[in-house]
């Protein structure tokens, strides 16, 4: 897929993203800078889903791995906030995700809206 064809990830389903939609909704943001850098370094949903739990220390060695500037890493904690507070909200539209087969599709995303608020009230950063 061409870089003018891409399309930038679901928020709803940031904790699945790749390496590939990191980079895409870092482009989003306006961090598109990091994106190498990021994929150099595996960061994908799962990993950005776990960045509310790092310590001082590991947030620390974090923005040394990737370069980042203190601004920008505030503009990223930022934006996954506002990600998981529109998710919470119920502001994201709820879609099956590619790996999930089209007959499971009213399943999903019935189950998906059940679980939006604890997965995303888990997730939350702290200001």
């Amino acid at each position: 897929m061409s870089k003018g064809k891409e399309r930038p990830p679901e928020p709803l389903d940031f904790f699945i993203w790749t390496v590939e939609d990191v980079g895409l909704w870092l482009e989003e943001i306006n961090l598109g800078n990091y994106r190498q850098i990021f994929k150099e370094n595996g960061v994908n949903g799962e990993y950005l889903e776990s960045m509310s739990m790092f310590t001082t220390e590991q947030i620390l060695r974090f923005i040394r791995k990737c370069h980042m500037k203190w601004g920008d890493f505030i503009i990223l904690c930022k934006e996954l906030r506002r990600i998981k507070v529109a998710c919470l909200k119920g502001e994201q539209k709820v879609r099956r995700p590619w790996w999930a087969p089209r007959c499971l599709s009213v399943v999903f995303v019935k189950a998906a809206k059940c679980n939006r608020q604890s997965r995303v009230v888990s997730l939350k950063l702290e200001p």
